[in-house]
């Protein structure tokens, strides 16, 4: 059940007891990260732009609450937003090998670079969940199939290039940042994973490194 985002006026009052009015632990940085009044106070106002923001990623349960996941999930796009157009600064992929596809796990982010030069991204991806975690190291690209069928999970995987076992970038409709996370993919925005697709070819690198908020 989708709760609505908006309390219209007149509302019955089981869509108003489906809020939780109740303090999250990360209530103040909540409300600074939504621009909402920071008193580290819930308010009716507060838990509905919470629960809007919640629904928009699939957090559930979807009432309110400041919490833990909701948090992460705000701290991981502010590290993204703070990545800019410099997503190596720090140097971690590698820049001596030509055409590559990073993949920050810790930022939830990737790119494609060639050599020290940006080609595209960064971009935000959805990587492996706790107990299914993307693997870190140097990999190829070794198999693409522009409309793979997953006989695992029963789904489409549109794009799909695939550079560890069953691991491949590919894309899908749900947020980016709907947790817990995907069975080991890089999950990525259709127009983001097209990219990708035009840009790479089997036998270019990818790297992947650092580790997922939650994992």
């Amino acid at each position: 059940m989708v709760v609505p985002l908006t309390l219209a006026l007149g509302a019955a009052p089981a869509q108003a007891a489906s809020c939780n009015m109740s303090t999250g632990p990360y209530q103040k940085q909540v409300e600074k990260f939504l621009g909402l009044r920071v008193d580290g106070r819930q308010s009716a106002s507060d838990c509905q732009a919470i629960k809007a923001f919640q629904a928009k990623h699939g957090i559930t349960p979807t009432m309110g609450y400041a919490g833990p996941i909701t948090w992460r999930t705000m701290n991981t796009m502010l590290a993204q937003k703070a990545a800019g157009s410099t997503p190596n600064k720090a140097g971690k992929c590698p820049t001596n090998k030509g055409r590559i596809a990073c993949v920050d796990l810790t930022r939830q982010l990737s790119w494609i670079q060639d050599g020290s030069r940006l080609k595209y991204g960064p971009v935000p991806v959805r990587t492996g969940r706790d107990g299914a975690e993307t693997r870190t190291g140097s990999k190829r690209i070794y198999y693409r199939s522009l409309n793979h069928w997953s006989t695992i999970y029963r789904v489409w995987m549109p794009y799909s290039q695939f550079f560890d076992g069953g691991i491949a970038f590919h894309s899908v409709t749900k947020s980016m940042y709907n947790p817990p996370g995907s069975g080991g993919c890089v999950n990525m925005r259709s127009a983001d994973a097209k990219a990708y697709w035009n840009l790479l070819k089997n036998g270019d690198d990818v790297y992947v490194y650092g580790r997922k908020p939650g994992t």
